[in-house]
């Protein structure tokens, strides 16, 4: 039974810091009990021990993102099993290397194994990273200011060492070696491991102080934030897109009705949420009865911008299909589906950006080649959304100025290096449109929000976020999230993004955390394939 205590007390432990505000720190104690069930169940010599973490993954992912099962209850169950899976496999791989390496070899192994792993996911084909270890402290932001230096990743580097050094001292005293160290030793050990969980909190108080000001700016960009609150479940059952956009458009006059026809007024961006549309015709706006109501509405308020959501086709005729993601309409003719980000105003210019970071089965259909085929033949159920191969930005005009702003959509606000992308291109100040709203009142859109915080840490740039149903809100560069909108309410925020042009440490050099750990991954992973064919090290 103390196994399955352990299998437990790790879910528990690890899944707090994503379920409740400011328990970040948590998570620096929250894999050892998954080391202490590992070694317990080696010195028993219990057969079977990948039910034991496994069991132990299944919970975690349980507990944290049940809610996905709202949205697909069948996505949601593979998401769970197949994640843990994944985790469980890095778990095995230590396990192995426990037989041919000795010391604390096996434990950096599995550290670096594990860092190596999430960065491989922001990037695989099949991608869902919400667990990353770096993300326990979206809601502890006051302890990892130094994101701007390291990224997410860094922070599940601090969790492994800080959970691996208080492992190796409770197993130095369990076993007696504590004894057998001299008075310098310990003291040694236990400043390190004081330093070790201090430093970084201390780093991060330094840095924060920097940022306590952030949005105050010189240069700030006026932006009205619209949460229309429109069940997507019957977004069209229940409304027509003539009613939504009615709604959408009133809230905005509340608060636009001063700059009417004030031609001298400098830009201010206006936001509506992801997918608040489906009839856009890339390159053909006009055809869109949406995109028209809204440059007619904007006419008569000079400088505002409009950043809204579509659902966007490309149609294509050509007798055969011209991509393996094209659905087919008529014969010759075909259309090829995105998830996009458009901004227009009152003289009918737009841009607009395709979502990149798809969601899996919902959005995307994984290695098309192979499985849109499939997909054929069972009738078309899965996404088949189609990204930008590079990241573009938006523009907010005036007649005075044109602001550079980078829009993420959605889960791409998820991906902290790809977002970082943005910046480099050169986003003054940033937005994220989404809509969380097909997971119901779950701790899914609370997390999903709070991941915005780590991102605006990462990068220092404010974040006007819009989403369909809350919570809506303005996040600072220092990550604190102000103005937060209530849950499935209607609501309008008004405030002012701070626009910034320095580049951080992370944004210039990008991921050097996965990087030397992916690094270190390849070198442990050849040694121990060496000492398979050699035989264990001896102690």
């Amino acid at each position: 039974m103390i196994l399955w205590g352990m299998v437990l007390l790790f879910a528990v432990m690890m899944s707090v810091p994503f379920l409740v505000p400011h328990t970040g720190l948590l998570a620096l104690f929250g894999l050892i009990p998954l080391l202490c069930m590992e070694r317990i169940a080696t010195l028993m010599e219990k057969k079977r021990v990948w039910v034991y973490h496994y069991s132990a993954f299944v919970l975690w992912n349980t507990f944290t993102t049940f809610w996905v099962c709202n949205a697909t209850v069948g996505g949601g169950i593979f998401a769970i099993l197949a994640n843990s899976m994944q985790m469980s496999l890095v778990f095995g791989l230590f396990r192995w290397s426990r037989k041919k390496f000795s010391g604390a070899l096996p434990y950096i192994f599995l550290m670096v194994t594990w860092i190596a792993w999430e960065r491989f996911y922001f990037d695989a084909e099949i991608s869902w990273p919400w667990l990353v270890l770096g993300n326990s402290f979206a809601r502890t932001t006051w302890a990892i200011q130094w994101y701007e230096l390291t990224g997410a990743l860094g922070g599940s580097l601090w969790i492994w060492l800080c959970n691996l050094g208080v492992f190796g001292l409770m197993t130095s005293l369990s076993d007696g070696r504590w004894e057998c160290w001299n008075g310098k030793a310990k003291a040694a050990a236990v400043a390190g491991l004081c330093i070790l969980f201090a430093g970084p909190l201390i780093a991060s108080g330094s840095i924060g102080s920097r940022y306590q000001d952030a949005m105050s700016s010189e240069e700030e960009l006026d932006v009205v934030i619209v949460q229309p609150n429109i069940d997507p479940y019957n977004k069209f059952q229940a409304m027509t897109q003539a009613q939504q956009n009615g709604i959408l458009l009133s809230q905005a006059e509340k608060v636009l009705k001063h700059r009417k026809a004030d031609s001298t007024a400098g830009p201010l961006l206006l936001l509506a949420p992801e997918t608040f549309t489906n009839d856009i015709t890339c390159g053909d706006y006009p055809r869109s009865r949406t995109w028209r109501g809204f440059t007619s509405f904007l006419k008569d308020y000079p400088g505002v911008n409009l950043l809204f959501g579509a659902s966007s086709y490309d149609y294509i005729y050509s007798e055969e299909s011209p991509s393996h993601t094209a659905r087919k309409i008529d014969d010759g003719l075909w259309y090829e589906a995105h998830n996009s980000a458009l901004i227009t105003d009152g003289t009918q210019r737009t841009e607009i950006f395709h979502k990149s970071k798809l969601v899996v089965g919902v959005e995307h259909t994984p290695y098309p080649r192979i499985f849109c085929p499939i997909d054929n033949m069972l009738g078309g159920v899965m996404g088949r959304c189609v990204g930008q191969d590079e990241i573009s930005l938006l523009h907010v005009e005036s007649s005075k100025e044109r602001i550079p702003v980078g829009c993420a959509v959605c889960y791409e606000s998820v991906y902290g290096e790809y977002y970082t992308g943005y910046v480099l291109k050169g986003a003054k100040a940033m937005t994220i449109i989404t809509n969380d709203a097909w997971w119901g009142n779950t701790p899914g859109y609370r997390q999903h929000l709070s991941y915005a915080s780590l991102r605006a840490i990462e990068t220092r740039r404010a974040i006007a976020r819009c989403a369909n149903t809350g919570i809506s809100a303005i996040i600072s560069p220092s990550g604190k999230i102000l103005q937060p909108t209530p849950w499935w309410e209607q609501a309008v925020i008004e405030g002012k993004l701070p626009l910034r042009e320095d580049i951080t440490f992370y944004v210039s050099h990008g991921d050097i955390t996965g990087r030397v750990c992916t690094f270190l991954f390849i070198l442990l992973l050849l040694a121990l394939i060496v000492r398979h064919q050699t035989g264990p090290m001896r102690p």
